[in-house]
């Protein structure tokens, strides 16, 4: 599968490094240019590209850059995509300590990964949010494993969800479906799925157990 990842830090780095590992054609771009991307190309086999090449054919795109710079994504971010293309994003909203004040995210109540939708133009399936980045290489497991982790998916594309459950899957982690991009509040920061580690019954009761409500600490 083509897959584009756009940010490489912790997760995008990681990603990168797991998802080459097991045969996927991985572009991976940062917000500093392909040289800065060298070793991680060396490293892995993906392919260094600038941001605005990223998704070029890409069946899959990977957005996991800090939620203030998803508005400074380049414009079309998309065009060249397979069509159909799942779009998976990992970010949090920390007004606090990153990203500061976001009014739209603040203001309307909206969901995280919905105002990261309407900056792209694209519907997303929320994902990887809450993993420590860590995991993604130290602890995929076979499939049927009792110790298998789980991960939390949100979004409203049934089809693309369909496809990243798979991915995820494929990566060594079961997943839960967390509905509909309007749920996906259950998985943001401060909740008591946030960073756990857990099988797939343990992450469903997580995801019961939050509160609409944001956190103190999570509010601009």
């Amino acid at each position: 599968m083509k897959i584009g990842i756009i940010g490489a830090g912790n997760i995008g780095g990681n990603l990168t490094r797991r998802l080459t590992a097991l045969g996927h054609d991985v572009s991976v771009a940062n917000s500093r240019g392909p040289e800065t991307l060298a070793e991680l190309a060396g490293e892995t086999g993906a392919t260094a590209v600038r941001a605005d090449e990223a998704a070029r054919g890409a069946e899959v795109v990977v957005v996991t850059v800090p939620v203030k710079a998803v508005p400074n994504l380049p414009s079309g971010l998309l065009d060249g995509a397979a069509e159909n293309v799942a779009v998976i994003d990992t970010g949090n909203y920390y007004p606090r300590e990153r990203d500061g004040r976001i009014a739209g995210i603040e203001d309307e109540g909206i969901a995280e990964s919905r105002w990261t939708e309407r900056q792209i133009g694209h519907p997303v399936i929320k994902a990887f949010n809450g993993t420590f980045a860590q995991d993604i290489l130290d602890r995929h497991l076979p499939a049927g494993d009792p110790d298998r982790q789980a991960v939390p998916v949100s979004g409203d594309d049934e089809a693309a969800k369909r496809v990243v459950r798979a991915l995820i899957d494929e990566l060594g982690f079961d997943t839960v479906d967390n509905g509909g991009m309007d749920d996906s509040w259950r998985q943001q920061p401060g909740t008591p799925v946030y960073g756990l580690r857990a099988d797939a019954e343990g992450v469903r009761k997580a995801l019961a157990e939050a509160s609409p409500e944001r956190p103190e600490g999570f509010r601009g």
